[in-house]
């Protein structure tokens, strides 16, 4: 487990932070306040690739298998990346598992406890309990926000943070309410504090992406906001280095340096990985998925992503609809 206190990090990393989580958006989100009156304990079998917990009042511990118990207090926000990963969240840790959380989110009772719903989205074992716990549920997708959520680990806590706890009061307030579009709204939030609790936890941790630091450089930040920002154009590395103020060799040097990859070569690795979630979410022929990833030709985004996947975008596509169950496509 990795604990980040906040950190004021607003700027134009949002604007990598955006772009790079753009595909990775909210949908009918699993989200839930939970009311608990201590001891309690649920166990968390749901296989979501990303889940967000936040005590509002009172503490919850994360017990994750083989590893120590991590405490929250309120405010605080902890990612767990799954899909695999199994985990308790209890109030003490000790305190044995009283239901199961499946894939479907629903709730199987273990032995005599009884947890019961308090409206559409707030549940547990007491609507006065001194503990209340926000959990969000993000069912990620797309080769785009899965390159993020690697470099994740296990268990990521940020610690009490003013731009978190405005999102959280926010969130909170949506869920007691029943106004038309809630679940839009709530999936907005819930996208907000992801990217909040990203941005702060990558502005400290060592295992940040390349691409996330140097969105701070003057340089490679203005070749990164213009590849991010407009894929389809036809970008050269001498275009990129007049609009980012240097020369081709010094953006090439510096944006390896500090990326990890030549600008060519991450421009292709992002253009393909865009391709990638274009095929597996919608129904765009390849040719309009070629004209909005920065290709020429149909064929030309074909023979590229052959060339780096080992399959045609068609043959690719088949596949990721078959393994979600929707094989018509």
């Amino acid at each position: 487990m990795i604990a980040i206190t906040c950190a004021n990090v607003y700027g134009d990393a949002m604007d990598g932070m955006t772009a790079i989580l753009d595909s990775a958006r909210a949908n009918g989100a699993f989200v839930l306040r939970s009311m608990l009156a201590p001891p309690w304990a649920m166990r968390i079998e749901d296989d979501a690739p990303l889940t967000l917990l936040a005590p509002t009042r009172g503490d919850a511990w994360i017990v994750l298998d083989d590893r120590p118990p991590v405490r929250l207090q309120p405010g605080d926000v902890a990612l767990v990346r799954g899909p695999d990963l199994r985990y308790t969240v209890a109030d003490p840790p000790s305190t044995p598992p009283q239901v199961r959380i499946d894939r479907l989110q629903q709730p199987h009772p273990v032995g005599d406890d009884v947890m019961a719903m308090f409206g559409e989205r707030s549940w547990g074992n007491d609507a006065a309990g001194a503990t209340v716990l926000f959990s969000g549920t993000y069912q990620v997708r797309g080769e785009v926000s899965d390159s993020l959520l690697r470099v994740l680990p296990p268990l990521a806590v940020v610690e009490r943070c003013t731009a978190t706890q405005h999102l959280m009061q926010m969130l909170e307030a949506e869920i007691e309410g029943t106004d038309a579009g809630q679940d839009t709204v709530l999936d907005r939030l819930l996208d907000l504090l992801l990217i909040a609790t990203l941005r702060t936890w990558f502005s400290r941790s060592d295992r940040a992406p390349g691409w996330f630091s140097a969105y701070g450089d003057p340089i490679v930040g203005a070749a990164l906001r213009l590849m991010h920002g407009d894929p389809a154009h036809p970008w050269t590395l001498a275009e990129l280095a007049r609009r980012s103020g240097t020369s081709r060799a010094a953006l090439a040097r510096r944006f390896t340096d500090l990326v990890g990859q030549p600008p060519m070569t991450y421009l292709t690795d992002w253009r393909l990985k865009l391709t990638a979630d274009l095929l597996r979410d919608g129904d765009l022929t390849v040719g309009a998925i070629a004209a909005r990833v920065g290709y020429s030709t149909p064929f030309a985004l074909s023979a590229a992503f052959r060339r780096e996947r080992g399959i045609s975008p068609r043959d690719y596509r088949r596949r990721m609809r078959a393994a979600s169950g929707d094989a018509s496509g």
